[in-house]
């Protein structure tokens, strides 16, 4: 069985077919999904799929470069964390890939929000799902100065050097790899997911972004994530089967879930 550990079903090209989405995850022995919250007026959304659905769970949290939406508080992180199929605290991180917007001011705004998402992780106990791009040095340091490795986590859809990974994974973090690992050109991260240890790997579909070949363009959804899982195992020259059984214990102990309830 495979877990897609990261996608937006909530998002409209998802949502507004969600009984074919999770028809193509049953079809394709995608057992669970995790959807993602990027932003508190949203997340109900989130919530609602998740409390419909006994296979899918939820995360709280606001995105790293979301600008214009509520702002939370370490309080209202950790008590909406507290609502029933809420397992994981993000996403949260760094984001400086569209610096030239913020050119004229300064980044602080990102930081101070995902500090606020690491202390609300400390004081629950639960996950923290963390994106970084183009922030890799101070998503790093960030993290270490507020203790990330008391909650521990993912780095979701990584694609940052085997450098970052290893500091990340002696913090005690995962590493989750995307359809971007499926790509021929990903060179550089084809060599990140060889050498990231099987028990600290998760997969997932950042759908309805990011399909891996053969769907390379079209709208991602959860039941693609067989095909990472197909392509780590080409990398590294292992059964599928065991990516699958390896990254879904994973993801059931990361996240605390021990009742491994069916689609």
């Amino acid at each position: 069985m495979f877990v897609d550990s990261h996608c937006h079903i909530d998002f409209p090209e998802l949502r507004e077919k969600l009984p074919e989405v999770l028809d193509a995850m049953r079809a394709n022995a995608v057992t669970h999904a995790l959807c993602i919250s990027v932003n508190l007026t949203d997340w109900p959304g989130v919530m609602a799929i998740a409390e419909a659905h006994p296979n899918v769970f939820a995360t709280v949290g606001v995105h790293p470069d979301y600008e214009d939406t509520p702002e939370p508080s370490v309080d209202e992180l950790v008590r909406l964390s507290q609502r029933d199929k809420v397992v994981g605290i993000g996403e949260t991180g760094l984001d400086y890939y569209r610096m030239e917007q913020f050119a004229d001011r300064s980044l602080e705004w990102q930081r101070e929000r995902f500090r606020r998402h690491i202390r609300a992780a400390r004081q629950t106990g639960k996950p923290l799902v963390i994106h970084t791009r183009a922030a890799s040095v101070d998503t790093v340091r960030t993290m270490r100065e507020e203790g990330a490795g008391v909650a521990g986590g993912v780095m979701h859809c990584f694609t940052e050097s085997w450098e970052t990974a290893r500091a990340c994974l002696d913090l005690g973090f995962h590493i989750s790899f995307s359809g971007i690992v499926t790509f021929r050109n990903a060179k550089d991260l084809h060599e990140v997911a060889r050498r990231v240890p099987l028990d600290r790997m998760l997969i997932e579909t950042d759908s309805p972004y990011l399909a891996p070949v053969p769907f390379r363009g079209k709208t991602n959804q959860p039941a693609w994530v067989r095909h990472v899982g197909e392509g780590i195992a080409a990398l590294r020259g292992i059964p599928v089967e065991e990516v699958a059984e390896r990254t879904s214990e994973n993801f059931f102990r990361l996240f605390k879930i021990t009742e491994h309830a069916s689609a």
